[in-house]
Order: structure tokens, then sequence, then C-alpha cells
């Protein structure tokens, strides 16, 4: 081949990628479809996602989604580099939410999405903080948890399902004296503590959103003398965690970890298990046909305390800087069609956010279904701070032996100190831009 030739090939060659690429920037499919890039972040959920695209992109022949699932770190990046994403359905937490506080995603109040969406749950959504004047995030799915539950333990022994505490501690002390653990503890890893043992007691003992809205208008001055404080409010329901803890859970609960957890009530080792709907499956690998049901755990003596954790497991947002707004609405709004959101949530146990979306079907999350339709929920305490307090480790101290009244007194110590060096972010959001970074 002379050099010539050579030279006229190679030159053919970077005209083909020079016209690909500017077809690439320019939104363009090879179809002429606009393109959109969309980043689902719910491994798990990869397959039922996959398919949701293909049939939308079957279903008309204006807008081509292509499906991303490289993780929040990628995506973070993106955002910096002015190329996010399109369209995202993304872990509502404080990642995604500084996103929400710097005003940099677009507002989704005009959608059909948005008018389908139960009321009830924006104030938990402004939690995380807000920009004045958008609905920036929209939720899609949300996951209910509370007390996973052996109902054969329970029948086997005519035992009810508890709904104050002292009908708790006396179905722990039958369970015990009958040679069965009532709870099963993981306290190996931190994660588990806090969000079941520290976050059920919190949020079954006190208004988690009245608190930390009343935490955020303290700022600065969290402590022995505010209205409200960590060591104020949350001393009693750590002496509960600890009690329940203490005496009622497996002798090795300190060397647990969620594997273990999940293996061990799946054989029958305990009654009880605080842990969200994610560990039911694991749970049924070992024991398909183990017969498990749910309920808020109880804290106080007044069955109308009774509400179940949640969180906003997905939330719906098309970024400012997206070059294609319009074809993210339109794939937004099929995300939202009733077939669509609802099978979603069915199939990963979860609650759809919709007005008129019908309960989960499965029996083994029924137990919650009362309680989420009558909006008796709150968020997780120990994710509605900046990650630079480390909540989980502080839980976790307590269930080690730290003594609580120090501990919290040290959690209103981090508030305060994050409050000066950084003003509020919202009213929310006492600490919304130091968590951001």
């Amino acid at each position: 081949m002379s050099t010539k030739t050579r030279a006229t090939r190679r030159w053919v060659a970077a005209a083909a990628v020079g016209v690909l690429g500017a077809s690439l920037l320019a939104g363009c499919s090879a179809d002429g479809r606009e393109t959109i890039r969309f980043t689902f972040s719910k491994r798990e959920a990869l397959s039922f996602m996959n398919d949701v695209v293909a049939q939308y992109n079957a279903s008309q022949d204006r807008v081509r989604v292509e499906m991303d699932s490289s993780g929040v770190d990628v995506v973070s990046a993106s955002f910096v580099r002015g190329n996010p994403p399109d369209i995202m359905l993304a872990n509502y937490n404080y990642e995604v939410a500084r996103f929400v506080q710097r005003c940099a995603l677009s507002d989704l109040s005009g959608t059909a999405a948005a008018a389908s969406v139960r009321e009830d749950l924006q104030p938990l959504m402004d939690q995380y903080g807000s920009c004045a004047g958008r609905t920036s995030a929209l939720p899609y799915s949300v996951m209910a948890a509370s007390v996973i539950y052996n109902t054969q333990i329970f029948d086997q022994l005519g035992l009810s399902v508890p709904t104050t505490w002292g009908e708790l501690l006396e179905v722990s002390e039958t369970l015990k004296a009958n040679g069965i653990t009532p709870f099963y503890g993981t306290f190996k890893d931190d994660w588990t503590v806090a969000q079941g043992w520290y976050d059920y007691s919190v949020g079954g003992s006190l208004d988690v959103l009245d608190f930390f809205d009343s935490l955020a208008a303290e700022g600065d001055q969290v402590g022995p003398d505010s209205s409200v404080s960590f060591a104020k409010d949350f001393t009693q329901p750590m002496d509960r965690m600890l009690e329940l803890a203490t005496n009622y859970t497996n002798a090795d609960a300190e060397s647990r970890a969620y594997g273990d957890g999940n293996l061990a009530f799946a054989q029958g080792q305990a009654a009880m298990y605080l842990q969200g709907p994610w560990a039911l499956g694991e749970i049924a690998k070992t024991a398909p046909d183990l017969p498990v049901g749910t309920f808020p755990l109880p804290m106080t003596d007044d069955p109308d305390d009774l509400k179940v954790r949640v969180n906003m497991d997905l939330a719906a947002i098309i970024p400012e800087a997206s070059h294609h707004q319009d074809a993210a609405r339109d794939f937004l709004e099929y995300l939202y069609r009733p077939e669509v959101i609802e099978a979603y949530n069915e199939s990963q146990l979860g609650f759809a956010p919709t007005a008129d979306a019908p309960s989960p079907s499965d029996p083994r999350v029924a137990g919650m279904v009362p309680y989420y339709d009558e909006g008796r929920i709150y968020q997780g305490a120990s994710v509605l701070v900046p990650k630079t307090i480390p909540t989980f480790n502080y839980a976790q101290a307590m269930i080690f032996g730290a003594a609580p009244e120090t501990t919290l007194r040290t959690m209103d110590e981090d508030w305060s100190r994050l409050a000066f060096r950084q003003p509020p972010a919202s009213t929310n959001d006492a600490a919304g831009e130091e968590a951001a970074r």
C-alpha cells in the first residue's frame, strides 16, 4: 500500500470520527432522534429499568434514551464539567440535594408527574434543602422500613403485634422465657445500628420533622440552653434503645454483621429484626417460605405515636444544564405513567409516591401500609445530618457502651460548630452547604 493511500485512508477515518463526534454532541442518534442520557442509581433494579427504557424508545420516534449507571461520583464530576445527565433517578440524600440547594436543577412543578405526587411528601423532600420557587426533585420510590418479625413464632406463642412500649417489653420477655432471642442484632455494621436501632427509636419517640426544623432554627446556638438539642430530646429514645439492645438481643450481636443477621433470621434464630425491606430478598434466598411480617417499633405507651421510617429511595431530577430539557421531560412523564411507576415500586417492595397508587401487594410489607397511607411516616434521624457529623459511628458507640448523655452532647457541639462555620442553605438545612462539600 502506498504512503499516499495510507494517508488518504487516515484522513477519511478521521473525518468519519469527526462527523460521529459532532452528531453525539448535537444529541442525535443514528436514526435522527434526539438522544438523552438517563442516569439510574439503583443497580439491583437495572434489569427492570432497562426494559422501561427499551419500551419507551420503541413507543415513539422523537427521543432516544441511553442508560447510564456509572454511579454518583461520576455524576457529580459531570456537573462540575457542565455535562450532567439529562435526567436522573437517584437516591435522594445530601449528595443529590446539594444540587437542589444550589439551584442547579430545573423546575418540575408544571409537569403532570409533579401533579400526581402526594402533597404530604414534599416536607420530607424539603428536609434536605430547597431552591426557592422551584420543585427541583420529585419522589419516585419511597422505601418504608420497620420491624421484620417471624409471624410463625408469634403465632405459636399466641403473641400479638405490640403497639406500645409496655407491650413490646412483654412480648420480648415472653420470647426470652421460651428460649427465643427477641431481636437479632448486627452491631458490627454501624449502618445497621443507625438505620434500625437509632432511627426507629428516635422516630417512634418524637416528631422528627419538627425536631430538625427547630434544630435548624437554633443554628449555632444548639446546646444546653437551646429549645431543642440531641442531648435534650434524644436521651430517652437512646435509653430505651439500649434497654432493648442490652437485654433482648443475641449474645454475639457486637460481632455480627448484616449478612449474618439475614442468615440467622432466615434460620429462625430470632423473632424480630430491625431492617428494611431490602433484607427480605436476602432472607428469602435461605428461607423462601419463611412467614414474615412488619410493624413499626413502639417506643411510647401511646399507639397514636406509631410511625414507619421512610427514605426517598429514588427521586427524579432534570439538571438545569441539560441541553435536552423537553426531551427529558417527555421521558419523565413516561416514567410517571401509573403502569410504569406502580410496577417499578411493586417489584422493589417500595411505595409509589403518587396519590392514586395502590398499596404494595406483598404480604411481607402489609403491616406498614396503613401507616404510609395515613402519612404516619418519618425520615431517619441518622441521614438528616451532614456526613461530617459521624452519626453512624456515634450510634454504634452508644450500642457498644458509650454514655448517651456524653455522645449526644458531642453531637450538639458538632452541629453548632457546623452551623457557625457555614450559614444555613435554607430553613430546613442548618448545615446544607457543609454537607455538600
